[in-house]
């Protein structure tokens, strides 16, 4: 039986793939996580470009430094999320201060508001995607098709206590978003908690 905190077999096998230097895990890695990395850049940066900037440079992080992940903290999914962030937020600061050196309007406090906006956002974003498909699909139909406990319940097949256990539930990991601490992305300033 496997430890509690011990990472998924996964990620290990992975991990290890890439320090050997084996170009077709980088290419599964990309293929399971590059949307996941594109949405979280885009959500933070709002720019398609920026965001497929981004991507190269976290999987070519990945791909240089696979020794950088570790098991014992968390899910690579956590990991490489985490790295994504930090290497937005790096961005758009970056690239918001240049913008207030040039003139731009703007103070660095509206830069810091805006940065940690997106970073909600973001962090909302992941913990959606990272939930289970029940939880997730209990949402959506509450959220996006204006849906209510009942409708929901018929749905998705389910007794109303069942759907109003997973709204709730799903709306209480999702309150999480503003708790950088919480949500298995790094805090806005990038420091570990």
């Amino acid at each position: 039986m496997a430890a509690k905190n011990a990472p998924p077999r996964w990620d290990r096998k992975m991990q290890q793939r890439l320090a050997r230097g084996e170009a077709a895990a980088l290419g599964e890695l990309y293929d399971r996580f590059a949307s996941l990395v594109h949405g979280l850049a885009h959500r933070v940066l709002g720019d398609e470009r920026a965001a497929d900037r981004i991507t190269r440079e976290v999987f070519a992080h990945v791909w240089e430094h696979p020794d950088a992940y570790d098991p014992k903290q968390g899910p690579l999914r956590s990991w490489v999320a985490g790295l994504t962030h930090r290497l937005a937020v790096q961005r758009l600061r970056a690239t918001e201060t240049a913008a207030l050196a040039r003139g731009g309007r703007g103070t660095t406090e509206d830069l810091e508001r805006r940065v940690r906006r997106a970073s909600v956002a973001a962090r909302a974003d992941y913990i959606v995607t990272s939930m289970p498909t029940p939880l997730r699909a209990a949402l959506e139909r509450a959220y996006f098709q204006r849906r209510d406990y009942r409708q929901t319940a018929v749905d998705l097949g389910i007794t109303e206590d069942e759907a109003r256990r997973r709204l709730r539930l799903g709306l209480q990991l999702l309150s999480t978003a503003n708790d950088p601490g919480t949500s298995g992305l790094p805090p806005e300033d990038g420091r570990p908690r």
